[in-house]
């Protein structure tokens, strides 16, 4: 098994895990260059709210869209888009990616921005 098979197994059990629990999920792609948020509704079938280092008013802040810095200000985006949305609460999906770096920059950020997970 190569890197990304195993990194795609972690993420089916926590998106099992999730489903079981029929919550909103906070999902959380990152590439090398960019990082993305999505709120998911119960079903997995609508997109609720979406932050991503590719807006525009987002890339205007910064000049690297691939570090934790820019990874805090999709966390506090997504955070702000969701409360608009009505929602407090989420699960948190990392994509099997290691709670770590850029990925715990941008939960930090949205829990800080008062999303609760």
């Amino acid at each position: 098994m190569d890197k990304n098979e195993i990194r795609l197994r972690r993420a089916r059990k926590t998106r099992a895990r999730i489903a079981a629990q029929k919550v909103v999920r906070l999902a959380v792609h990152r590439s090398n260059s960019h990082i993305y948020a999505q709120i998911i509704d119960e079903t997995g079938s609508k997109v609720l709210a979406f932050a991503s280092t590719l807006e525009a008013d987002v890339r205007k802040d910064l000049t690297n869209g691939g570090n934790t810095a820019a990874a805090a200000l999709v966390g506090k985006r997504i955070a702000e888009k969701a409360k608009a949305a009505g929602i407090t609460a989420v699960a948190f999906d990392r994509s099997g990616f290691h709670y770590h770096g850029r990925v715990k920059a941008l939960a930090d950020a949205a829990r800080e921005a008062g999303l609760e997970f």
